[in-house]
């Protein structure tokens, strides 16, 4: 059983359905101590950096914490990514949960901005050896949508460039994130979608 997590924030509903799609049982819920005890935790989101302070407040923050540090798989989508990082300027006020170093910041190009549709992710050496990427084809493209992202730091396993290269996919033992939207990202993003289903806690 997947464990969504709603802070309403997320395209919940295309999320499950691909899940469904893909074989998998999965529930929505903000309830704290269901996400304590799940099996398996997906965070969608999409919008503002703000909406992650509501993790804060309904406790999810520290359930999340708690399943992590015992080994439950746990996979963060577009904003759901970025607050896996210390915090974002989008808003400076509200810290991340810190898994990954660094902050996620504005593009600064004179491309436009946000960042919306198909693009490539590269993986680097350790994104040869990642699980969430296991027969996903090289260079694949995926869909973004987002006008802020997170620095290619130590456990970013795929990035992609857009004016300037950015974390696409990280991947630190039970934790992961991508960027982009698997669920609306084709065949790649339903197989990456399935090898975190897959992850054994």
């Amino acid at each position: 059983m997947i464990t969504i997590v709603d802070y309403r924030a997320g395209n919940l509903a295309s999320v499950q359905k691909a899940l469904t799609h893909l074989g998998f049982e999965s529930v929505i819920t903000e309830d704290a101590d269901a996400v304590r005890q799940a099996e398996k935790i997906l965070l969608p989101g999409v919008g503002h950096f703000s909406a992650t302070a509501r993790l804060e407040q309904t406790g999810v923050r520290q359930a999340i914490d708690e399943a992590i540090s015992r080994g439950v798989p746990f996979m963060g989508i577009c904003v759901g990514m970025q607050w896996l990082f210390a915090g974002s300027t989008e808003a400076p006020d509200v810290k991340g949960l810190g898994c990954f170093e660094g902050s996620c910041v504005r593009f600064e190009t004179e491309l436009k901005v946000p960042h919306v549709g198909w693009n490539q992710i590269v993986r680097n050496y350790d994104g040869d050896h990642s699980h969430l990427l296991r027969g996903v084809e090289r260079d694949a493209f995926v869909y973004y949508t987002h006008s802020f992202h997170a620095p290619v730091v130590p456990g970013v396993v795929a990035t992609t460039h857009y004016g300037e290269d950015f974390a696409a996919c990280v991947e630190r033992d039970n934790i992961f994130g991508v960027q982009f939207h698997p669920e609306k990202s084709s065949i790649a993003g339903l197989q990456m979608l399935k090898n975190f289903c897959e992850v054994r806690a």
